[in-house]
């Protein structure tokens, strides 16, 4: 390992990644983690159908595409300090929102609102100063530290929020009533809000003010630039390599609703796996960060990711897994967390492996961002689709056949991404 990754002149590198890594996690605890590891819950305390569920993920989607293209050249032009410590606060207090929201137009309201706060603010912001950690030799162990770091920080604080769910539901040898969930869960939702709240304090008061060199400050990007960014060819395979892997992502939030739907467990219960789900992505994107500089390759890990990806997808979806064996499907779903937290974990060091000029890379992170992150336009409505109108095991089956198929597509991008790059 080279011993320069965590320090700099500027300060310690290890100190700004864990900044990064805490804030890169806390700001989507409310719009996404909470449903994900709580999604039959969340279905029935605010009394909505997973089609509607979806529906909030597309107005977050559409948002966030607009969102994209504009904040990247916002991420060349100021401060990821008060970028990030912005977008963490204004999220954290649309939380408490949250937690007395009561009609699904609110909810509507409130995740439109969290698609500028998470991603104008705050996603090329982050990804450019993670860039900036990594350096030239290291862009797999900074990337795959902090996809890992947000793992252990939403497996943790996941682990809590299941915690204190359980505490507050009093009767565990009953079914919960509703009045006693949406009790327990509005708990649950004043924990995560108050933790982002936090953490976007922590990163204004100890995120250093020059972490952002002076020169970039007033640094335009020109309409030429950005013409030549979106001609070449491998911006647009990344692009199509993060949509790939997005949709793998999104079909994680199916893990504790399976869960529940086709192996019986109790809301509890179906917690509980999709809390293991997120340790899981801590170990895999490490890992796979070590592995990607070790080879010097990210993109040949990625591939071995989407292949895992296709073998997951295959399993569940063929339909062949005996329901009353339920480790079967535990195991399937740890190897699609390996898959997918493995390319999750190193996708934008492409953009190094592509020797994208740094001064330019915000600009590049939001080009490629807008059609990456497409899936949270499309694959909410259509996971609920699948699942509300196929209810039992084959609206799952469904879901990851869906897996199956973008991964193929992906590895079929990242086969021809690694080709360019030879012939360049």
């Amino acid at each position: 390992m080279n011993n320069s990754f965590f320090q700099s002149r500027s300060g310690s590198k290890a100190l700004k990644l864990t900044l990064l890594i805490l804030a890169g996690e806390s700001i989507f605890f409310l719009p996404f983690v909470l449903a994900r590891v709580f999604r039959p819950t969340f279905l029935a305390v605010f009394e909505i159908t997973n089609l509607e569920l979806g529906s909030l993920y597309s107005v977050y989607g559409v948002v966030a595409m607009v969102a994209y293209f504009l904040g990247g050249p916002l991420a060349d032009r100021f401060s990821p300090r008060l970028l990030i410590a912005s977008a963490l606060l204004s999220t954290g207090f649309g939380g408490f929102c949250l937690a007395f929201a009561h009609s699904l137009s609110s909810l509507l309201w409130l995740y439109g609102f969290w698609g500028m706060t998470t991603i104008l603010l705050f996603w090329a912001a982050l990804i450019k100063a993670t860039r900036s950690i990594g350096g030239s030799y290291s862009q797999g162990r900074a990337f795959g530290f902090l996809e890992g770091g947000r793992g252990f920080i939403a497996a943790f604080a996941g682990s809590v929020a299941v915690g204190i769910f359980s505490f507050y539901l009093n009767n565990e040898s009953e079914p919960a009533t509703l009045a006693e969930q949406q009790m327990a869960f509005r708990y649950v939702i004043y924990f995560f809000s108050g933790w982002v709240i936090v953490i976007g304090l922590l990163i204004w008061f100890f995120f250093r003010k020059t972490d952002h060199p002076k020169t970039e400050r007033h640094n335009k990007i020109s309409l030429k630039q950005m013409t030549l960014i979106a001609k070449e060819p491998k911006i647009w395979l990344q692009a199509i390599i993060i949509v790939c892997a997005y949709v793998g992502y999104k079909i994680t939030d199916d893990f504790s609703l399976l869960a529940k739907d086709v192996l019986a467990y109790s809301d509890v219960e179906a917690a509980q796996v999709g809390a293991l789900a997120l340790w899981m992505r801590m170990i895999v994107a490490i890992t796979a960060g070590f592995l990607a500089d070790r080879i010097a390759q990210s993109s040949k890990v990625i591939s071995w990711g989407f292949a895992t990806m296709i073998f997951s997808g295959l399993a569940i979806g063929s339909g062949l897994l005996p329901h009353q064996i339920p480790y079967y499907y535990i195991f399937v779903i740890l190897s699609t967390c390996v898959g997918v937290y493995a390319v999750r974990g190193l996708y934008f060091s492409l953009i190094q492996e592509a020797l994208i000029p740094l001064e330019i890379s915000g600009t590049s992170i939001g080009l490629i961002s807008v059609i990456g992150f497409t899936p949270d336009i499309f694959m909410g409505p259509l996971m609920g689709y699948f699942l509300d109108e196929n209810p039992g095991a084959l609206g799952h089956q469904l879901v990851f056949m869906l897996l199956a198929g973008f991964a193929f597509i992906g590895l079929l991008a990242t086969t021809w991404f690694r080709k360019l790059n030879r012939a360049s």
